[in-house]
C-alpha cells in the first residue's frame, strides 16, 4: 500500500517542463497509460460505439416493427382460417344432417317399396292358391265323375241285355222325336 501512495506523491512531484525521463515505477506508469488509453478510447471510441449502438438500437426496434407486423399478419390469418374453419364445420353438419336425413327418406322409401312387394307378393300367393285350389277341385271332380261314369257303365253293362238296350233307345228316339215337333 506504501507504494501505491509513493507513486501518487512522485506523479505530484513531477517536473513540469524541459525534460523527458524515463519512469522505472511500474504502478505509476501502468496507471498513467491505462488511463491514457482509456481516455483516447472514450474520445475517439465514443462516435464509433454511439454508431454501434444506435445502428443496434435500429436493427432491434426495425426487428421489433418487423415481428409486430408478421404478428398482425398471423393473427389476421389465424382469424380467417378460424372463420373458415368454422364455415367448413357448418357446412359439413348441414351435409351430415342433409345425409341422415336421405337416407332416413331412402329408408323409407325401401320400406314402402318392400311393404308393396310384399302385398304383391300375397296377393299372387293367394291367387296361385286360389287357382291351385280350383285346379285340383277340377281335377277331384272330373276323376270323381269319371269314377261314376265307368261305375255307371259297368253297372248298365251288367244289367242290360238286348232287349233293355233296345227299348232305352227306342225310348230316346221317341223323346227326341217329340223335341223334334215343338220347334
Amino acid at each position: 500500500m506504501k507504494n501505491v501512495t509513493n507513486s501518487f506523491v512522485f506523479l505530484a512531484h513531477w517536473p513540469f517542463a524541459g525534460s523527458f525521463g524515463l519512469n522505472t515505477d511500474i504502478l505509476a506508469t501502468n496507471l498513467i497509460n491505462l488511463t491514457v488509453v482509456v481516455g483516447v478510447l472514450i474520445f475517439f471510441g465514443k462516435g464509433v460505439l454511439k454508431d454501434l449502438l444506435d445502428n443496434r438500437k435500429q436493427r432491434i426496434l426495425s426487428t421489433i416493427r418487423n415481428s409486430e407486423e408478421l404478428r398482425r399478419g398471423t393473427l389476421e390469418q389465424l382469424e380467417k382460417a378460424r372463420i373458415r374453419l368454422q364455415k367448413v364445420e357448418l357446412e359439413a353438419d348441414e351435409y351430415r344432417m342433409n345425409g341422415y336425413s336421405e337416407i332416413e327418406r331412402e329408408k323409407e322409401n325401401l320400406i314402402n317399396a318392400t311393404s308393396i312387394s310384399l302385398e304383391q307378393l300375397e296377393k299372387s300367393k293367394n291367387e296361385t292358391l286360389y287357382f291351385e285350389k280350383q285346379r285340383a277341385m277340377n281335377q277331384v271332380r272330373q276323376r270323381i265323375f269319371q269314377q261314376a261314369v265307368q261305375g255307371a257303365l259297368g253297372t248298365l253293362n251288367s244289367c242290360l241285355n238286348t232287349e233293355l238296350h233296345f227299348r232305352t233307345i227306342r225310348a230316346n228316339i221317341g223323346i227326341l222325336g217329340a223335341i223334334e215337333w215343338k220347334r
